[in-house]
């Protein structure tokens, strides 16, 4: 199965980072935050954002980006940004690559993502749309890199549903 990972930095919404975690257990990813964190990580928060699943969840943290980036030399990394030259689906995601998302009010540092520029993506959007949720945004890419790896030993659940039509209703 493909190992995708999910970074999030300086998240800054309990409630977000809970949804991504959730999203992550469900695809087998793992989650890595960026401090500093807007919120506190403990029993009582988790509980309240509905994290009962956190246990299930491969999470790290990092003091800051410097730190993330020694304990992962040379990985392939993709900033997920409005400013991405290329759409979220014109790249390739290797197996352990990591796709990061900024903060919820500024998104990734500006110097972050000029150091990084063939390796920014986005998110086509219609309009003056600002920004997605950052939650729907995670779900959006880190399912398009499992498509990509054909959803490789990802349980198949449930069936289609068939309706029947009943005129007299």
């Amino acid at each position: 199965m493909a190992k995708i990972n999910i970074v999030l930095h300086e998240p800054e919404i309990a409630s977000n980072t809970g949804n991504i975690g959730r999203t992550c257990v469900a695809a087998g990813a793992d989650l890595h935050l960026i401090e500093p964190l807007g919120f506190v990580l403990n029993e009582k928060s988790l509980k309240r954002a509905g994290m009962d699943y956190w246990d299930r969840l491969s999470v790290t943290r990092y003091l800051d980006y410097e730190e993330f980036l020694e304990k992962h030399p040379g990985a392939k990394i993709y900033y997920a940004t409005t400013k991405g030259p290329r759409t979220y689906a014109d790249v390739q995601y290797e197996d352990g690559c990591f796709i990061m998302f900024g903060k919820e009010s500024a998104g990734i540092p500006e110097e972050i993502l000029a150091a990084n520029p063939d390796t920014c993506i986005r998110i086509p959007m219609i309009g003056d749309t600002r920004s997605l949720n950052l939650g729907n945004s995670a779900a959006i890419i880190l399912y398009e890199a499992l498509r990509q790896h054909g959803f490789e030993q990802m349980e198949q659940k449930g069936h289609p549903r068939t309706f029947e039509w009943d005129e007299n209703k």
